[in-house]
């Protein structure tokens, strides 16, 4: 430890990222600072009905806000920024935003959409400092799937803390920018007290392949392909998409960029230089069909089967341009995020019943990770040589392979924590332990909204997927407090066929009794709503053993 007030602690708080894909926010915080390092998205899962994404529950962020002195995004990926721009607007105050350029600038165009203003950007190169409160942060540039990625070295009154971000240790980027090596061995040097490192491909043996390798996998595609060729990625995957022009302009086609999210992240990075498309060989989506299909490459969104993606329309038939055909080759050039295989399944069966020919990451290397596999992990554990170690980034068997690795070099079991979202990691001049967690969950974005898993909104969706709905309308003449007519009974979703006419006239038999039960001087309708919608529920339920929502509507006659 260094010379610390003896008061001092370091409170290391994940607050998504751990036992998942995506998600990703952990907060670092002192006794009167507190950073925050990304703010990500993970995909909805089964049981989210209508929700477009996942973020993490920053509550504890916006209790201790005047702590806090900045937001550091490691990088431009989503499951990194996507929860950034709730954040931002439910702080109620500006606070300094610190990115490399390419990722600053995904960011921004996110914000416009959600028209937030006024926040301090700061703009950093690798090896640049900044002063945040206690902290100091150095930005140390790594290898990862996307361009202008960090690593983090953290000073603290507590010691060094390295955050290794996303990465891989590429030896042939795209960019030609390598991994700095040299300030991990610094960090090695100096004294590293703890290391939060990417755990995704800690079960993975070897070394990750370089992203260049997709390449040759595209030039070898290209050269046996008849027709149009359709490339889907991740809109963020700079090097992919660079990667596919080049491959492009080498066989002599032209490239049509297709899918909003793809053009206005290619937009920003080659307006930022990090990406070079010749004019004379990129046209537009209109200008297709002034091209021989064979001339033609698409590169556009849907790699995760997402439902309104430009992929999935095509695959459906539904896309206004785009038609699939026998001679077309559609390269996937993603691996599914763990719980999109179904949908990223049934997408590629649907381009193979439309008759194209479909090359993914299963039957080609038309993708490789971005993440270390666990030769790059030994490596970057023996440059830092972190007193302590934390695993991050991954799901649970992940972190704890991690973990295992960590402890076979030369890191004491017991100075490795695999800690869970909402757990404490404590650091203080007697040494490091978990404390007592914080307030933890995730947020559902249903439109700009937010919604907790708990919301009646949800389990409402959940009820009507499952068992349906049942409108009662009652007719009544409310001056004389009787039945003016048959109730009507509208249901959708539950009752077998077959039995249906019997549940519905025995339905409406408890309706007139219910009614008849109801005191006629106090003619309450909301009493006889409430007591027709009890009596249905009970009934049902015995009837079908199901639990369709119940709504109950008096119509006065």
């Amino acid at each position: 430890m260094c010379n610390a007030n003896k008061n001092e602690k370091l409170l290391v708080i994940p607050m998504g990222g751990l036992e998942e894909i995506g998600l990703n926010m952990t907060v670092f915080e002192t006794n009167n600072d507190m950073i925050v390092v990304d703010v990500g998205l993970m995909f909805p899962e089964d049981d989210m009905p209508g929700v477009d994404y996942v973020i993490p529950d920053y509550s504890y962020v916006l209790e201790k806000r005047d702590k806090l002195r900045g937001i550091i995004i490691t990088h431009g990926h989503e499951d990194h920024t996507g929860g950034l721009p709730f954040l931002l607007r439910d702080l109620g105050k500006p606070v300094p935003v610190y990115g490399t350029s390419l990722t600053l600038g995904l960011i921004k165009e996110k914000l416009r959409e959600f028209s937030i203003k006024g926040i301090p950007f700061q703009k950093i190169k690798p090896r640049d400092r900044a002063k945040l409160g206690s902290f100091v942060v150095e930005f140390i540039r790594v290898t990862h799937s996307i361009a202008d990625g960090v690593a983090l070295g953290i000073s603290t009154p507590m010691g060094n803390i390295v955050h290794t971000g996303d990465f891989k240790l590429d030896s042939n980027p795209v960019d030609g920018q390598l991994l700095d090596f040299n300030k991990f061995v610094e960090y090695g040097e100096k004294g590293t007290l703890l290391m939060l490192s990417d755990s995704t491909n800690a079960e993975k043996r070897g070394i990750t392949p370089s992203e260049k390798e997709v390449k040759r996998a595209f030039e070898d595609i290209f050269s046996k392909s008849k027709g149009r060729i359709i490339i889907a990625t991740f809109a963020s995957n700079i090097h992919r998409v660079q990667q596919a022009v080049d491959v492009t302009l080498a066989f002599g086609k032209k490239v049509i960029l297709c899918g909003r999210s793809i053009i206005s992240n290619a937009r920003i990075a080659m307006d930022l230089g990090y990406l070079k498309i010749p004019g004379n060989i990129l046209l537009k989506l209109e200008q297709m069909n002034t091209l021989k299909p064979q001339d033609t490459v698409i590169i556009t969104t849907g790699s995760q089967g997402e439902p309104m993606s430009v992929l999935t329309r095509i695959a459906m038939n539904e896309h206004k341009h785009i038609k699939a055909a026998s001679d077309d080759t559609v390269i996937v050039s993603a691996k599914p995020i763990p719980g999109n295989e179904k949908a990223v399944g049934k997408i590629i069966n649907q381009l193979f019943k439309r008759g194209a020919n479909v090359v993914y990451d299963r039957v080609s290397d038309v993708h490789v990770s971005g993440h270390a596999s666990i030769e790059e992990l030994k490596i970057m554990l023996n440059l830092v040589r972190p007193k302590y170690f934390v695993p991050i980034h991954g799901e649970y068997s992940a972190l704890v392979a991690h973990a295992k690795l960590a402890c076979n070099l030369t890191i004491p079991d017991e100075n490795v924590f695999i800690l869970q979202n909402g757990e404490v990691l404590e650091i203080t001049d007697q040494g490091v332990s978990k404390a007592t967690g914080v307030t933890y969950g995730r947020l559902f974005v249903d439109g700009k909204g937010l919604v907790d898993r708990d919301d009646i909104i949800l389990k409402d969706r959940r009820r009507l997927s499952q068992d349906g709905f049942v409108i009662v309308l009652i007719y009544i003449n409310k001056e004389v407090w009787q039945i003016a007519a048959e109730p009507e009974i509208i249901y959708r979703g539950f009752v077998l066929e077959n039995a249906s006419q019997v549940v519905v006239t025995e339905a409406k038999r408890l309706i007139i009794e219910t009614f008849n039960s109801v005191d006629k001087d106090i003619k309450d309708t909301n009493v006889l709503q409430a007591k027709v919608q009890s009596t249905l529920r009970k009934y049902i339920k015995n009837a079908t053993d199901k639990r369709p929502i119940i709504m109950p509507v008096v119509v006065e006659v």
